[in-house]
């Protein structure tokens, strides 16, 4: 009974301990994580980077995005709700994290039609769509073409600008930034520079009003 005892307050103790190790363990990450955005001011933010809302908003949330990402997918209406509720207060920057395959080919498609003008529509079109060229086993990114022909894209034109080797630039300065700071899967939101760290809508949302009313000095 005692060496029952015994193993029992064994395991318990190691369990505990583990327990302590990984809260520890996340406590160094997050403090990483914070310590790498404070010392890479410049990296989250470039002048090539898209911005949705108003330019001038003193909250930008900056979202390193995979357009083959189903989680971007689901935060991309949540975030866009906030930025338009948000009354010119909040904006977006999108920077591209194409960490799946086939993804640097719809980033291109998405930059070939902001030549258009065309970049919010075709964003919606990517996503909307995402199930169906977003295979991570066999993407087929070309199928996007189709998805965007009602947004009024001039389609021969956008494939001749997808081409454009500054593209291949841009990717690399936006992964390239992303390594940097850290992020290693997508979404990776920061907001005003704060790296969010426990990772949900709801925090995403807590930290953006925190923000707000640090910088406007309300809710």
């Amino acid at each position: 009974m005692k060496r029952f005892v015994w193993v029992i307050g064994t395991a318990a103790l190691a369990a505990g301990a583990f327990v302590a190790a990984a809260i520890i363990f996340s406590g160094k990450k997050q403090v990483e994580a914070v310590d790498l955005a404070s010392k890479n001011t410049e990296a989250l933010i470039r002048a090539h980077a898209p911005v949705y809302g108003n330019a001038t908003a003193k909250v930008t949330i900056v979202e390193f995005f995979d357009p083959a990402c189903e989680t971007c997918r689901a935060f991309y209406p949540f975030v866009k709700s906030m930025v338009t509720s948000s009354f010119g207060q909040v904006n977006l920057v999108v920077r591209y994290a194409p960490f799946h395959q086939g993804s640097d080919q719809a980033v291109k498609i998405l930059e070939a039609a902001r030549v258009q003008d065309k970049y919010w529509q075709a964003m919606e079109a990517v996503l909307a769509s995402q199930p169906t060229w977003a295979s991570h086993h066999a993407p087929q990114p070309d199928l996007i073409w189709t998805h965007l022909e009602a947004t009024g894209l001039d389609i021969p034109k956008a494939k001749a600008d997808m081409n454009d080797p500054r593209l291949n630039t841009l990717l690399s300065q936006d992964l390239k930034d992303a390594e940097t700071l850290g992020v290693t899967r997508t979404p990776g939101f920061f907001v005003n520079g704060r790296p969010l760290l426990d990772f949900g809508a709801d925090q995403l949302k807590t930290l953006v009003d925190q923000e707000v009313r640090r910088a406007y000095g309300r809710g």
